[in-house]
């Protein structure tokens, strides 16, 4: 993982060592021997640093106002505290400014790396992700890297969302989109290990087959998608939504600025599952050709015509979902 690492400690031993440790795991490694040197050192290099390992009990600003200046400057940044001792004030101090880790002197070095790897992984992947995914995931950071995925993506929109919201008080609104669509959706999503990139206003954007690659991705976003429609009916069918299901190539990896970074995907497939959404009536799932060569025969789709992302693409031939049998 070539990940930027921030080391804060006023022991030079300390440093020296994790220094040496970490660059064998391949991090590109910052040292800064008190908390005003290591802010300073963030806020110069902010893009390059995703990790922070503070002693707590330091000359001049101790850890604690350490980590809460570099909140400050970037809260997204992953934050391990290293102490040889401490207090259970501190630890409930560190814990509200989100540190995501604690390190006890002396360190094992097997464990060190194990930490690392967690912390940063929980901060930015822990709330769209299955706990099995997540723990391959700590074992085997490599998947978050930038790379060419074969995926499925899924787009859900709420059909006629402009109306609704002008008729409906906004915190009635909150609750009733928040309860009956985004939670009972993410929900679906987990169980059929789709991994949730994001919600975009009253859309839901889900990839599967990445970043942990599975057999048969596109039959996983099918069901999910044929069970989130079965599910807003469930509920009411107040909120009627449209879903569109696309497969193929994307570039996939942790993308972003110095200030928000997140799992993503990008190409074809995305342009093509979002375009699909779009056009998508009510209660309808549209999926792609490659999707639909993939699935079981007993899932029955109905040929519905062509579409163009772009005008240099190749028109993409799109079905809709007629049921089961």
């Amino acid at each position: 993982m070539n990940l930027g690492v921030l080391i804060i400690d006023d022991e030079e031993g300390i440093r020296r060592a994790l220094k040496r440790i970490l660059e064998e795991e391949g991090y590109r490694i910052y040292t800064a021997e008190t908390g005003e040197e290591g802010i300073s050192i963030v806020r110069e290099n902010l893009p390059n640093i995703d990790i922070i390992i503070c002693d707590l009990i330091m000359p001049g600003i101790d850890g604690l106002k350490t980590i809460e200046e570099i909140n400050k400057l970037d809260h997204g940044i992953a934050k391990i505290v290293l102490t040889g001792y401490g207090t259970i004030d501190m630890s409930i101090k560190a814990i509200e400014l989100g540190v995501d880790g604690f390190l006890t002197k002396p360190f094992e070095n097997r464990f060190l790396k194990l930490k690392i790897k967690e912390c940063y992984i929980r901060r930015r992947m822990k709330q769209f992700i299955q706990p099995d995914i997540m723990e391959k995931l700590v074992r085997e950071p490599e998947h978050l890297s930038p790379k060419l995925s074969h995926v499925t993506i899924l787009f859900s929109d709420i059909r006629g969302f402009s109306q609704i919201s002008s008729r409906v008080h906004p915190f009635e609104l909150a609750e009733l989109v928040n309860t009956k669509y985004f939670e009972p959706l993410s929900e679906i999503i987990s169980k059929y290990n789709g991994f949730l990139d994001k919600y975009i206003g009253d859309s839901i954007m889900a990839i599967f087959g990445a970043p942990i690659y599975m057999d048969r991705h596109e039959e996983s976003a099918v069901l999910c998608g044929i069970e989130m429609v079965r599910k807003m009916k469930e509920v009411g069918g107040q909120l009627k939504i449209g879903i569109g299901i696309s497969t193929g190539y994307a570039i996939t990896g942790i993308f972003g600025s110095a200030k928000k970074k997140e799992y993503t995907a990008f190409g074809i497939p995305v342009n093509i599952a979002a375009r699909l959404q779009k056009i998508a009536g009510p209660w309808d799932i549209l999926i792609s050709e490659e999707t639909k060569a993939k699935l079981r025969d007993d899932l029955r789709f109905e040929k519905m015509g062509v579409i163009s992302v772009r005008e240099d693409f190749i028109p993409t031939v799109y079905f809709k979902y007629i049921g089961n049998g």
